[in-house]
């Protein structure tokens, strides 16, 4: 992966470009390259490699079967980070970060259940028996559970790592994945301390090109590595057939007329030593 990182894109794109220096948090001077104008730049090349970093790990956590929670609330990111999750079938939380979503998570799972339940009333017809008042009230809480957990109704466990685009912003998940030893993956900017994720990110994470970029990255890894556990998925059946015919090929021999002719011989072999 790392022969497709181009730091040059990166710098197209915009990723290097951090916060006013009055804004910085000092944990973040090993990712920071120089000041201009009053605006820290980061070290791209530190930037591409974090990128590989982050990008074989995800790969592994997608190839065993693990979801990926993507959480992105800034106006900037939702658009790009919702696209980039879907493409990688992943889950991604774009809209309010619903309190105790992991920490709380067989509420949620709850929530997502009753959605599933307002489905299926319309499917069998038991929706147009209600009333008119109760019928809007139900379409009102299909339509808000669905802005706000849509995205994660396949989500039937706890995710197996976490993407966050800004942790200052997102820090009440950030919390919550610390909480749990959920692995944290994020972009990170200079404002912020890259001391909460395991996997750091250094890169611009207000500008929607730089986001664009990084998440072109990281969910390419994601589906490379659902592809990989598809592949070993379909390994076995194409030997199955093989397996199967040679575990068949005894079953033929053993038929009734043959056993015998199989124990009769031993015996006469042992008469002829014997006259001899």
């Amino acid at each position: 992966m790392a022969n497709n990182i181009e730091v040059k894109e990166l710098l197209d794109a915009g990723v290097h470009f951090g916060h006013l220096t009055r804004r910085w948090d000092p944990n973040m001077a090993p990712y920071i390259y120089m000041e201009r104008n009053g605006i820290h730049i980061i070290n791209l090349y530190k930037t591409a490699a974090k990128i590989d970093e982050a990008g074989e790990a995800l790969k592994k956590i997608a190839a065993s079967g693990r979801k990926i929670l993507f959480v992105a609330t800034k106006k900037q990111a939702k658009e790009i980070v919702a696209e980039k999750a879907s493409k990688a079938n992943q889950p991604y939380i774009t809209e309010r970060w619903p309190g105790g979503m992991l920490t709380n998570f067989v509420t949620i799972r709850k929530a997502v259940k009753k959605m599933a339940s307002i489905d299926r009333m319309k499917k069998d017809g038991t929706f147009n028996t209600l009333s008119k008042k109760e019928r809007l009230q139900v379409d009102r809480l299909r339509a808000k559970l669905e802005k706000n957990l849509g995205s994660i109704s396949d989500m039937t466990r706890l995710p197996g790592a976490l993407f966050v685009v800004d942790i200052t912003r997102e820090h009440i998940a950030v919390k919550e994945a610390q909480k749990l030893n959920i692995p944290i993956f994020a972009m990170v900017d200079t404002n912020s301390d890259p001391r909460q994720v395991q996997y750091v990110i250094p890169a611009n994470d207000d500008a929607s090109k730089s986001i664009d970029k990084v998440m072109t990255y990281v969910s390419d890894a994601v589906i490379e590595g659902l592809s990989e556990r598809k592949a070993t998925k379909e390994a076995p059946k194409k030997d199955a057939p093989k397996k199967d015919a040679k575990a068949e090929a005894p079953a033929k021999v053993e038929t009734p007329a043959k056993v015998e002719a199989t124990v009769e011989a031993p015996t006469t072999e042992a008469a002829k030593q014997e006259e001899e």
